[in-house]
C-alpha cells in the first residue's frame, strides 16, 4: 500500500511512517518547499511537494496513493493565543486541510482513504458528562477550530474517499508532546495538580494511537469521528498523582488557577482547567484492543524507558 503522511516530523507522524515502512508499506511524505534538501527524519522512497500557503501540491508525484494520512497541523500549545496566533492555528488545520483536499480531489486515481487527525478539543469543557463521538461540539476557540477542521477532512469523501477523523487526547510519550513538559516539574518536586485537579483528561499512549491510526487504515468500518482515548480517563489530580509515583516523587505543590491564566491566559482554560470525559466506543465496538488501557502502567513503562 502507498501511503502519503504530512506531518511526518511531528511525534506521532513518524512513529505512524516508521511503523508503516517497518511493514513493508511505501511510505511517502507531504512536505514543504524547505523541507526537501534537508531530508530530515525521511523514511519515504518518494516525496511530495506541498506548501498551502504558497499553494502548491506536486499532484503527479501524489498520483498512485492508496491513503492519506493527514497530521500536519502548527501547536497547540506553543505561545500564547493572541489573535496572530490563532490565525496562524486556523490556517495550519482548517485552511491547510482544505488545500491538501482541494489537491487530491484532482488526482487521476484518487485515495480510498483519508484519515486526518483532530482532537478531543472538539468537546470544550463538558465536567462530569462522558463523551462518545455522537456527543457534539462545545463552543470555544479550541472546539471551533477543531469542527471546522474535521468539516474540511469530510470533503475528500466527495470523491468517494472513506474519511477517519480520530480525535485524539493527550498522547503520552517522553518523545515530545505535553509529558516532557510534565515530566521536569514533578522531578524537582514542584508537580501538583491544575487548578481544582478534578477536570478530566483524555488520554492515549503513542503505541495506541499508531496502533488506532493503522485500525482505521486498515478496517473498513472505521468511518468519521472516532474516539482515540484510552477507556480509562482521569481526573487532573489522578493524573498528576500517577505521573508523581512513575517518578518516585510526590504530588505536593498544586498550580491555582488564577496563576495559569495569568501565564497563559484564554489556552490555561482551554487546555488545563478545562477537560473532556472522552471514550472510545467506536473504536471499541468495532473489536480494537487498546495497549495500554491504565495510567500508571502506562506511565510506569513510558517513563522507565527513557531512564
Amino acid at each position: 500500500m502507498r501511503v502519503l503522511i504530512s506531518g511526518s516530523s511531528g511525534m506521532i507522524g513518524r512513529a505512524v511512517a516508521r511503523s508503516l515502512a517497518g511493514d513493508g508499506h511505501e511510505v511517502s511524505r507531504l512536505i514543504r518547499p524547505k523541507s526537501r534538501s534537508s531530508g530530515t527524519g525521511s523514511v519515504a522512497a518518494w516525496d511530495v511537494l506541498w506548501d498551502p500557503a504558497g499553494d502548491a501540491f506536486d499532484a503527479q508525484a501524489a498520483e498512485g496513493s492508496d491513503a492519506v494520512i493527514h497530521l500536519a497541523g502548527a501547536s497547540i500549545g506553543e505561545g500564547r493565543w493572541t489573535e496572530e496566533r490563532k490565525a496562524i492555528l486556523r490556517a495550519s488545520r482548517v485552511d491547510a486541510t482544505r488545500h491538501l483536499v482541494s489537491g487530491l480531489a484532482t488526482l487521476n486515481a484518487k485515495p480510498k482513504v483519508f484519515i486526518a487527525a483532530s482532537a478531543v478539543g472538539f468537546f470544550g469543557d463538558r465536567g462530569e458528562e462522558k463523551l462518545n463521538e455522537y456527543s457534539g461540539p462545545g463552543s470555544d476557540f479550541l472546539a471551533t477550530l477543531t469542527r471546522d477542521w474535521e468539516q474540511e477532512a469530510q470533503r475528500a469523501a466527495e470523491f468517494g474517499a472513506r474519511v477517519v477523523t480520530p480525535r485524539f487526547g493527550i498522547v503520552l510519550s517522553m518523545q515530545g508532546g505535553a509529558l516532557p513538559r510534565m515530566v521536569l516539574p514533578t522531578k524537582l518536586f514542584v508537580g501538583g495538580k491544575l487548578g481544582s485537579g478534578r477536570q478530566w483528561i483524555s488520554w492515549i499512549t503513542l503505541a495506541d494511537a499508531v496502533s488506532a491510526i493503522r485500525f482505521a487504515l486498515m478496517n473498513e468500518a472505521v468511518r468519521g469521528p472516532v474516539n482515540a482515548v484510552s477507556p480509562n480517563p482521569e481526573r487532573n489530580s489522578d493524573f498528576t498523582r500517577a505521573l508523581a509515583g512513575a517518578l518516585h516523587r510526590p504530588a505536593i505543590f498544586p498550580a491555582p488557577a488564577f496563576a495559569l491564566r495569568l501565564m497563559l491566559g484564554e489556552m490555561a482554560d482551554a487546555l488545563l482547567l478545562s477537560g473532556q470525559r472522552a471514550l472510545p466506543e467506536r473504536l471499541m465496538s468495532l473489536g480494537y484492543i487498546h495497549q495500554d488501557p491504565i495510567l500508571a502502567s502506562a506511565l510506569a513503562r513510558i517513563v522507565a524507558e527513557r531512564l
